[in-house]
């Protein structure tokens, strides 16, 4: 199979190349989670790129509403949002055990908010990147499966502003603002503001409300330019959020009705401020981002989803999760210029050093449990990073990355409970890449890691409490490139991933004295895991009135030598979170100068939620379409999210049983719904 992706992705470069038009522009995405800038068509790896015409037309208030247009990426809810995401089968599905230590990098400009995703919103945002695969060289542990960045809006000398609005069913409501202008010749700011707010689309019976799974979401920013001098300039970034979501989301016959009387929470309250210092001097360019970013989260929910008198023994349970993390980053980078180059100018050069401390401190207050339960996580991370990109010749480069990630971890419990763990983590990548004037083909080696951490459950056994560190070693070969006199696009890649020591995620099911369930999440470490596949993204503009657009994954993601914590020996499983395929395909017509049309549909095959029990999600395919009017600088969106109003899950849950009418006994499978169809309208004002 990989012989012959391997064929067909040479033989379509050679296609490219017969076809190019000098005359023409080369595709002009510029992909900024790289060293340098580089355009996507000539970046040696796969990425995604989601502009903000697609995020407005997707009527996207936060990043679970794009994910699916990328192949091979799915996301877990388990929270207010779908914001636990996996790349290629690995990343998280939970914040109960170790949500410091994850899979997937999640960045929003130069901050890291890789494991709290809460504040993924995407009102004033340039674009979304989504690159796959290990990035250790510029992200380090925090990319093993690969990085999602969402880059806001710049602060520039042009006056540029918006206004926008939405209405919807559930009671849903947005208000934005964005503007920025230049103070002088060499100063110049943006802020952005906006509110949403939504009812959800669950209805509590129990206290006659509907509003118990809603969505209050506050995002602000600040951003500050100074060009000091030719070779000096100054970004001053601060960012606000305040997320107060509801969270009451699964019920005992798996409906959008809730009993529960103690209605969850999922709320996140961050302060971020970075000082970006950017300096050009003869022989290099030298940048050093400073940033400190203060979170408050709170995450409840009603564990036995249900009312005190409803239970004949009037059993009722609440989980409470509170956490607060302060994380310091220092990121210095030197990069080569046209005078500094090596080898007779042939060679690029960069090398980098990062600090980052993070401490975090958690309450657990848990109605089973003694006492409340504290415990403190902190991680100090120092790095060092380099990289080379050497021109073999007029087509042909070698790209070769390096970095070593040492990690001093202590945590401490109330139980007294106490742990340390020192690791020095080595990762990096080697590129071959061949460009073309319309396409590009590479091959890669790249090896990125994870770090150990701890399960913090005071309930977890000794020999359970720590996992090892992982690592994952990713060969790959994709092709680039625009035919058709640059109207239509290619993008593919095959993968093959070998992880070892697998982190897994697993639960504990332990049985209460009246017979009642209690599941506790942990982590462990398989032997091996094999992850390969493809990606294939395409567009075609086909006239100057039809865009069309697909993509399409395919992944097989296996685990094997695992001992579950019920005693289960896995030889080999399908890796959880990892469907065999997704895929998006879509259209944007325009029907005249005013209105346009836009229609997509997104698709999954069946998954498993969970490496610990066996449910799965069904697969599904979800349409989305809108109809857009634009009259000089006013545009009006008529949308419907969900259109045939398909059931879908968003986490799930097996192995137990949480109904008293049952007396516990049977095992049932237990769902948290999807969205289902939304209708609305909204409107911006560009100026």
């Amino acid at each position: 199979m990989k012989f012959c992706s391997t064929l067909l992705a040479l033989s379509i470069a050679s296609s490219f190349a017969t076809q190019a038009d000098e005359s023409k522009d080369l595709e002009r995405i510029t992909v900024s989670s790289d060293f340098r800038q580089q355009a996507l068509m000539f970046l040696p790896a796969s990425a995604t790129i989601l502009s903000e015409t697609q995020i407005e037309s997707r009527q996207a208030q936060h990043l679970e509403d794009v994910l699916n247009i990328g192949a091979n990426i799915n996301f877990a809810s388990g929270a207010s949002r779908g914001r636990f995401i996996q790349i290629r089968g690995i990343g998280e599905r939970s914040q109960f055990s170790e949500p410091s230590n994850p899979s997937v990098g999640f960045l929003v400009d130069d901050f890291d908010f890789s494991g709290i995703a809460a504040v993924g919103t995407l009102f004033d945002v340039d674009q979304v990147e989504i690159l796959r695969g290990p990035q250790a060289t510029e992200f380090g542990a925090s990319a093993m499966a690969g990085v999602i960045k969402i880059k806001t809006v710049e602060a520039g000398p042009e006056e540029s502003g918006k206004l926008d609005f939405s209405l919807a069913e559930k009671n849903a409501w947005s208000l934005g603002a964005a503007y920025g202008n230049a103070i002088t010749d060499n100063l110049f700011y943006r802020v952005a503001l906006q509110q949403y707010k939504s009812d959800g689309f669950v209805e509590n019976t129990y206290l006659n409300r509907d509003d118990t799974d809603n969505l209050d979401e506050f995002t602000s920013r600040l951003k500050l330019k100074y060009l000091a001098t030719d070779w000096l300039t100054f970004d001053l970034n601060y960012q606000y959020f305040d997320i107060d979501n509801g969270y009451d989301a699964f019920s005992l016959e798996n409906t959008r009705e809730s009993r529960a009387d103690e209605p969850g929470f999922d709320r996140q309250k961050t302060h971020a401020i970075g000082l970006k210092t950017e300096v050009n001097t003869e022989l290099a360019d030298i940048f050093v981002v400073l940033s400190q970013t203060d979170s408050d989260m709170a995450y409840s929910y009603d564990e036995d989803w249900t009312y005190v008198g409803f239970h004949p023994d009037e059993y009722s349970s609440v989980d409470s999760y509170f956490r607060e993390r302060d994380t310091e980053n220092l990121d210095l980078r030197i990069l080569s210029n046209d005078n500094s180059k090596l080898f007779n100018g042939s060679t690029q050069w960069l090398f980098g050093l990062y600090a980052k401390s993070m401490d975090e401190s958690l309450l657990r207050q848990y109605t089973y449990a003694d006492g409340d339960f504290t415990s403190r996580y902190q991680q100090d991370n120092i790095a060092a990073y380099s990289q080379l990109d050497t021109q073999l010749s007029e087509t042909l480069s070698l790209r070769l990355g390096l970095r070593a990630d040492r990690f001093e971890i202590d945590y401490a419990d109330i139980s007294g409970f106490t742990q340390s763990n020192d690791k020095t983590l080595i990762g990096g990548k080697a590129v071959l890449d061949y460009s073309l004037d319309s396409a590009s083909v590479y091959a890669s080696v790249s090896r990125g890691y994870k770090a150990a951490g701890f399960n913090p459950d005071e309930r977890v056994s000794a020999e359970k409490r720590i996992y090892q560190p992982e690592y994952n070693w990713n060969y790959e070969i994709g092709v680039k490139g625009n035919f058709i006199n640059y109207d239509a696009f290619i993008r593919m890649a095959v993968f093959y991933m070998d992880r070892e020591d697998t982190q897994v995620s697993d639960f504990d099911v332990q049985n209460r004295a009246d017979g009642s369930a209690t599941f506790i999440d942990i982590i462990g470490n398989a032997d091996t895991g094999t992850n390969l596949g493809y990606e294939l993204e395409s567009g075609w503009q086909a006239n100057e009135n039809v865009n069309l657009h697909a993509n399409f994954g395919w992944l097989d993601a296996t685990f094997e030598d695992y001992v579950l914590a019920n005693g289960t020996v896995v030889d080999k499983q399908e890796q959880a979170q990892a469907p065999n395929y997704t895929f998006n395909i879509g259209a944007d017509i325009r029907l005249s100068e005013q209105i346009s049309w836009t229609i997509d549909a997104d698709g999954k095959d069946e998954y498993r939620f969970s490496d610990g029990h066996d449910e799965k999600s069904p697969s599904y395919v979800l349409v989305n379409t809108a109809m857009r009017f634009e009259v000089q600088d006013w545009s009006c969106s008529v949308w419907v999210k969900n259109v045939f109003d398909r059931e879908y899950y968003v986490r799930g849950f097996g192995g137990f049983n949480n109904d008293p009418r049952e007396g516990y006994a049977t095992p049932e499978p237990y769902y948290q719904l999807g969205d289902g169809r939304q209708i609305g309208v909204s409107g911006q004002y560009i100026f």
